[in-house]
């Protein structure tokens, strides 16, 4: 596709992208190069946590860019501390690792874990995950992934990884040995199909790691930074996870992750982890912001309030339509569909006219919404107005 003095065959392959080229966006609206509008239920993968574009990511960014950009990892910086700060005053863990990305993220999490067996476990280091999980596209977070076809798509996997069915403690229990480390799970399996763990098994997980003496991690790569109505997750259980990660939200659309951890499970030293642009200031100043507006009085309570809201949406527009019900926690849900049209209902969401709108099918038998945390009432019956025509297609 030509754009302006651009062609798109520059780019190499890895997904059907559609003729468009997006250059604008405003809170939960996108525009292509033609000037068209689109209803984002997207947001990048959960990525835009206050949407497109919002005033407090463009000056964060303006005013830090203007001081201090990238100092070196080997420096404090005061983005980098003040957002470190933040997050451990705000959750269960003790120490920050800044990241790229929720798959590296991950993998500081897994050599976390790895390390912490060897010097406190007798050199166990196999992680129990779950069927259908998704943890990243890195070799080993692929290896540490249950989605279907992913052993042989880079095989050999990286060892060391079972697989667990979700929801499910008696299997949790079976496959922990001797040489088993943590057990690694998303406290909603998003691309899984937007399945919520229940809130007993993951008290029950939590006791039976303990009791094991093995680490329990949290993936909130796509359900922290309040996307389930919580700041994280986990918190809806009343849990003490060991390890967890964030990325997507955290950085509310620029490139942004983190680790935290236990200080009883820090055991990192010199040249152990790092990364160029790790905690560098002008994304820290980015999540500091972010963070700092999700924090705000009756921020998350809204959240809360728009999920139970959508949902109530998706249930009445699944009783007309006789599919097959809704779910997810807060801002992050499926419609289960009756048969398994989810990517032509996403096709024919983006082609509609004259707006479009934004929609996600990880199973061919289900639609997924991830809107901003902001989102409007108003704009949720926008979306559920045009899918409920869409549906009637």
């Amino acid at each position: 596709m030509q754009y302006q003095s651009a062609n798109t065959d520059s780019l190499m392959y890895i997904t059907n992208r559609p003729e468009l080229v997006f250059e604008r966006g405003e809170g939960s609206w996108l525009y292509d190069h033609t000037g068209k509008a689109y209803l984002d239920f997207i947001q990048g993968w959960a990525v835009n946590c206050l949407g497109h574009c919002p005033p407090e990511i463009a000056t964060a960014l303006s005013s830090q860019a203007a001081q201090l950009i990238n100092p070196s990892p080997a420096f404090y910086n005061g983005p980098m501390v003040k957002l470190a700060s933040l997050l451990t005053e705000n959750s269960c863990f003790d120490r920050v690792f800044f990241a790229n990305t929720g798959a590296e993220a991950n993998e500081g999490a897994i050599k976390l874990a790895r390390k912490w067996g060897r010097l406190n476990k007798g050199g166990a280091h196999e992680i129990i995950t779950f069927d259908h999980s998704f943890h990243g596209r890195t070799l080993a977070t692929m290896s540490a992934s249950g989605k279907a076809g992913w052993d042989t798509l880079y095989a050999p996997q990286v060892p060391g990884f079972h697989k667990a069915a979700y929801n499910d403690i008696a299997a949790v229990d079976a496959l922990i040995g001797p040489k088993t480390v943590a057990v690694m799970l998303e406290p909603v399996q998003g691309e899984g199909g937007v399945i919520p763990a229940e809130v007993e098994f993951l008290k029950a997980l939590r006791a039976l790691t303990e009791a094991r003496g093995v680490l329990l991690i949290v993936d909130e790569v796509q359900t922290g930074m309040g996307r389930t109505g919580k700041l994280f997750a986990y918190e809806h259980a009343g849990i003490t996870p060991d390890i967890m990660t964030l990325g997507k939200g955290i950085g509310g659309g620029v490139p942004l992750a983190a680790l935290l951890a236990r200080e009883a499970i820090c055991c990192f030293e010199p040249g152990d982890q790092g990364g160029t642009y790790n905690g560098n200031p002008l994304m820290t100043a980015v999540g500091l912001a972010v963070t700092k507006a999700l924090l705000a009085p009756g921020f998350l309570a809204g959240v809360e309030a728009r999920g139970q809201y959508l949902s109530q949406k998706l249930l009445e527009l699944s009783a007309r339509h006789g599919l097959k019900g809704e779910r997810g926690s807060g801002l992050l849900r499926a419609l289960v569909l009756a048969d398994e049209r989810g990517p032509d209902i996403v096709k024919r969401g983006l082609e509609r006219a004259p707006q479009g709108l934004l929609l996600n099918s990880p199973r061919p038998n289900l639609l997924r919404f991830m809107p901003a945390l902001n989102v409007s009432e108003g704009e949720i019956d926008q979306m559920i107005a045009i899918l409920d025509d869409l549906l009637k297609g």
